[in-house]
C-alpha cells in the first residue's frame, strides 16, 4: 500500500515538472518567434532602405553621366564661342584699318578744307571724300541765279579758291557737274534752253572754263550734265529741290579717265587672227595675175 502511494507521488511530480518545462519552453518559443517577427520586420525595412539606395545611386551615376555631358557640351560651346569671338576680333580689326584707310583724307582734301575754311563752315560749301574719290559740292544758289549761268560774284569767289586748291594737283581727273531739280524750264521766249540737260550742262561748261582761266590743267577737266535725273533729295518738298540744283567737282583716280580705260582695255584685248582666206565662188576661175 505504501508502494503504491510512493509510486503516485512520483507520477505526481513528474507530471508537475513536464508542464512546467512545457510552459517555460513555450515561453520561449513564443519570445523566440516575436523577436523572429521582428528581424524580419527590420530585414524588410533594411531591404526597402537598400533598394532605396541603390535608387539614389543609380540616379546620382545617371545624374554624374548627364553632368558629364553637359559639361562637355558646355566646353565645346565654349570653346566654339572663343573661336567666334577670335573670328570677330580679326574682323572688327579688318573693318578698322579698311575704314581708316577709306577715312584717311588726301593732301588735296586738307588743303581745299584749308582754302575754303569759311565757306564750309558757312555751308556754301560741302567737302567729302571716300575711296580716293573727292567731291566738292556747291549749291546753284552761290553760283548761278535761277535759269541763268551766269556766275555771280560770291560763287566765282569760292571757285576761284577751289581752282588754287586745284591747279597743282596731280594723277586726277577733275569732272565738274551739274544738276537740277525737276522743275521743268519755263518754255517763254527769254529761256534759252529747252530742258534742264541743257541747263545742267552748261552750268558745268562755265565751270569748268573759270577753272581753266585760274590755272587748273585743261587735260584733268572735264563737264557733264545730269539734269534732274541724279537726285540726292526729293523733289517733293522745295527743301528737297534746293539740295538737288547743285554743281559737285568730282577729283577721281586719273585711271578712270575715258582715255585711260580706252588705253587699258586696248592692252588687254587679244590680238586679231588674221582673216580667213576667201575661197572663190564654184564655177569661177581665179583672176589672172597682172605681169
Amino acid at each position: 500500500m505504501r508502494m503504491h502511494w510512493c509510486v503516485a507521488l512520483l507520477v505526481a511530480l513528474a507530471g508537475c515538472v513536464s508542464q512546467k518545462a512545457f510552459d517555460s519552453k513555450s515561453k520561449e518559443a513564443l519570445t523566440l518567434k516575436q523577436q523572429y517577427d521582428e528581424q524580419q520586420e527590420q530585414l524588410k525595412a533594411l531591404e526597402q532602405q537598400l533598394g532605396e539606395s541603390r535608387k539614389e545611386n543609380a540616379e546620382l551615376e545617371s545624374s554624374l553621366s548627364n553632368s558629364d555631358a553637359e559639361r562637355r557640351a558646355l566646353r565645346k560651346r565654349v570653346d566654339e564661342l572663343s573661336e567666334l569671338n577670335q573670328e570677330l576680333s580679326r574682323s572688327t580689326e579688318k573693318l578698322a584699318a579698311a575704314k581708316e584707310a577709306l577715312e584717311k583724307k588726301s593732301s588735296e582734301y586738307e588743303n581745299l578744307a584749308k582754302s575754303l575754311k569759311e565757306e564750309i563752315k558757312t555751308g556754301k560749301i560741302e567737302l567729302s571724300e571716300l575711296k580716293g574719290r573727292m567731291v566738292v559740292k556747291m549749291k546753284d544758289k552761290i553760283l548761278f541765279s535761277s535759269g541763268s549761268t551766269k556766275l555771280n560774284k560770291e560763287g566765282q569767289d569760292a571757285l576761284e579758291k577751289v581752282a588754287q586748291a586745284l591747279k597743282d594737283v596731280q594723277g586726277k581727273l577733275i569732272r565738274v557737274e551739274g544738276h537740277t531739280d525737276n522743275v521743268p524750264v519755263p518754255t517763254d521766249a527769254k529761256t534759252e534752253f529747252d530742258s534742264n540737260w541743257e541747263l545742267s550742262t552748261t552750268r558745268a561748261l562755265v565751270v569748268v572754263k573759270l577753272l581753266q582761266e585760274q590755272g587748273v590743267p585743261p587735260t584733268m577737266l572735264s563737264a557733264l550734265g545730269y539734269g534732274e535725273y541724279q537726285p540726292m533729295a526729293s523733289n517733293q518738298t522745295a527743301e528737297g529741290r534746293s539740295l538737288n540744283r547743285r554743281i559737285e567737282i568730282v577729283l577721281a583716280p586719273a585711271e578712270q579717265a575715258p582715255s585711260a580705260v580706252v588705253a587699258a582695255s586696248v592692252k588687254k584685248a587679244p590680238a586679231s587672227a588674221p582673216a580667213p582666206a576667201v575661197k572663190p565662188a564654184s564655177g569661177t576661175k581665179p583672176a589672172a595675175k597682172k605681169k
